[in-house]
């Protein structure tokens, strides 16, 4: 294959800027309300309301504040069981770990890769106290909630749902960011929209959303002067980063247009690949598309091997694995990344819970055999990457990228 390095790097997903932004950070510089107040914070928790279809919204420093208010709000205490989505980033656990709370994974499944259904089930069958469940909507693509929801209120549990990566996206027409009682969005620096950082806590409950904005202000109270009756924190959005959001959040169907036609146009490039794109039920929900993802076929995975700092795989003919594929980006200025690594699989977590739609998932000797539908997660971290999805790449540059990769199965 004769093909040049791009001269600037591709990157996997990063801001796109627009004109409004600076309109907005300069008011807040010429109002002078530099601060964790003003119009900007007023005018994006009135605007993703609106959006979204919640009734509050509280501004925050980032999801992950969202995330351990949400915690907090639904009363999880230190010893409690929550169950996880396995396969995720690790901030959304760390939200109940903060809370000294003990999280247990739920498997993954191959139609959404977002929790299974069946494995939640099995896993209230294993922990029947458990009273709260965080589930995330992985890439963008939302979970299964007409059955999370109905075996959540088959338990009497509550749903957090971290639409952090999701933004935009809905199931059966509604928004994610609406199914838990609690729910966080980010919009860190690579997200569908973005403030370079900042997130918000979204709810219904507006009693909860005055309390989370209690906490986010170190919890002060009500008094003429600094009175502190419990603990609290110091997550409350700048109005600057507010301004970044508010010039953002105009633009937000356009990033998902553009995401969704990348996504489109892998799908049509590895047609003939054994590959298949991050799935999604088309009937019943529609994704936001924020990261492109692609799955190797079993039988097209050459030999991979993973420790947990380093790789090695062995090039064969006709086959490839997502370390191969992300080391030839890597030679052409390319970022890719691994999909996430689902965090019963991380040292930090290996003694905790977790469930299959087979029960318990620990001491399994058949756990991480590809294709056996027992440990779905860590099947899908060993085949899976995630694709250059960032919408002010071109076309063409894509039509290459798509070329690199396709030289990977020669």
């Amino acid at each position: 294959m004769n093909l040049e390095p791009f001269k600037n790097k591709i990157w996997l997903s990063t801001a796109t800027k627009h004109e409004d932004e600076m309109k907005y950070i300069q008011e807040a510089f010429d109002t002078n309300w530099i601060t964790t107040e003003g119009t900007n914070l007023v005018e994006i928790e009135r605007q993703i309301c609106e959006k979204v279809g919640c009734k509050y919204a509280v501004s925050l420093t980032n999801g992950t504040a969202a995330l351990h208010l949400a915690v907090k709000l639904a009363g999880v205490k230190e010893g409690d069981t929550v169950f996880c989505t396995d396969m995720t980033f690790d901030a959304t656990v760390n939200a109940i770990v903060y809370e000294k709370a003990v999280p247990v994974f739920i498997d993954t499944e191959y139609d959404t890769w977002n929790m299974d259904p069946a494995a939640l089930e099995k896993a209230f069958e294993l922990y029947p106290n458990t009273k709260v469940i965080v589930i995330v909507n992985l890439y963008g693509t939302p979970a299964k909630y007409d059955e999370i929801c109905a075996i959540a209120e088959k338990h009497g549990a509550i749903i957090i749902e971290d639409a952090a990566e999701s933004l935009g996206a809905t199931y059966k027409g509604r928004q994610t960011g609406t199914f838990g009682l609690y729910n966080a969005i980010s919009f860190n620096g690579n997200k569908i929209i973005t403030g370079s950082g900042g997130g918000m806590l979204l709810t219904d409950d507006l009693a909860a959303a005055n309390k989370a904005r209690k906490w986010a202000t170190q919890s002060r109270e009500d008094a003429p002067w600094y009175q502190h009756e419990e603990v609290g924190f110091n997550y409350r959005m700048s109005n600057i980063v507010a301004g970044v959001v508010r010039g953002q959040i105009p633009y937000l169907d356009e990033h998902i247009a553009r995401k969704k036609a990348i996504y489109e146009r892998y799908k049509e490039g590895f047609k003939d690949l054994p590959v298949t794109m991050n799935p999604y039920d088309p009937d019943t929900m529609e994704p936001n598309f924020w990261l492109s993802c692609m799955l190797i076929n079993e039988e097209a995975m050459c030999k991979q091997v993973r420790s947990d700092n380093d790789t090695c795989y062995i090039k064969t003919s006709g086959k490839t694995c997502p370390d191969e594929i992300l080391d030839t980006l890597a030679k052409y200025n390319v970022q890719g990344r691994p999909i996430w690594k689902p965090m019963h699989m991380q040292p930090l977590y290996r003694m905790h819970g977790f469930v299959t739609r087979e029960g318990n998932g620990r001491g399994n000797t058949n756990a991480y055999i590809a294709g056996n539908g027992i440990d779905v997660g860590a099947d899908i971290f060993q085949r899976g990457l995630c694709l250059p999805s960032d919408i002010k790449t071109s076309d063409e540059d894509f039509d290459k990228i798509i070329q690199i990769i396709r030289s990977c199965f020669e």
